[in-house]
């Protein structure tokens, strides 16, 4: 007797419950691949709409016209800009209500620097967290649907007077598949994990080297005005 061993086949005559592992672990790979192109596109806009705003922050525009352009774009500039856009604002609000002491202007701009920085590696992370999750659960979830398989497998041979490795060899295939495709799932989401937490921390550490180089430049222009002053 002959046995098709075909991934479709094996599914079909595999038992229910390994059928529902294998279906939950191909629904959860293919939302995993979706997260995953997701990502890719918004780091590269991310890092594109940063270095555009670079490029005019160091091209010798003045701070004000920044902040304009930065209010005229609104939700479409990138996350720099935004973050550059959050300091002014509290700068500008601070310098509205007399406070002249340049310690305060400069804490005040960097804790919303900082709380849009905060904001801004909220929004890259989402979905990371998922990645993480299926990269390490998937292959234990496959090897619950395998070692279902092998039981319900060898429960059935336990009726037959003569087991022969014909008869034991579907019943197996059958559960590895389920193993199979739970390390499908989960190897893909491990090595996007890695590659996006590697990305998102250097998008941050530039975006905190900014807000430094910012914060030096807020603090000169003060100096200048408290020097033109006296």
């Amino acid at each position: 007797m002959t046995h098709d061993f075909s991934i479709v086949a094996l599914m079909l005559n595999a038992s229910w419950v390994v059928q529902a592992v294998v279906l939950l672990l191909i629904s959860v790979s293919i939302i995993s691949w979706a997260a995953i192109f997701r990502k890719i596109m918004a780091l590269r806009r991310v890092n594109q709409d940063d270095e555009t705003f670079e490029r005019e922050f160091w091209s010798g525009a003045s701070l004000n016209d920044l902040y304009s352009a930065a209010n005229q774009r609104g939700r479409d500039s990138g996350p720099m800009e935004r973050i550059f856009a959050g300091g002014m604002r509290e700068f500008a609000k601070l310098r509205e209500r007399r406070i002249s002491d340049p310690s305060a202007l400069l804490d005040g701009a960097r804790r919303a620097m900082r709380a849009g920085l905060q904001r801004e590696l909220d929004a890259l992370e989402v979905n990371l967290s998922f990645l993480g999750s299926v990269g390490s659960v998937s292959p234990y979830v496959g090897l619950f649907g395998t070692v279902w398989g092998i039981m319900h497998a060898f429960t059935g041979l336990a009726s037959m007077a003569q087991v022969t490795l014909a008869t034991v060899a579907p019943g197996i295939a059958e559960a590895l598949v389920a193993t199979a495709i739970g390390l499908f799932a989960a190897i893909p989401a491990v090595v996007a994990y890695n590659r996006f937490a590697h990305d998102i921390d250097r998008v941050a550490n530039q975006m905190e080297t900014f807000m430094e180089e910012f914060s030096n430049i807020l603090q000169r222009n003060l100096g200048n005005q408290s020097a033109s002053g006296h």
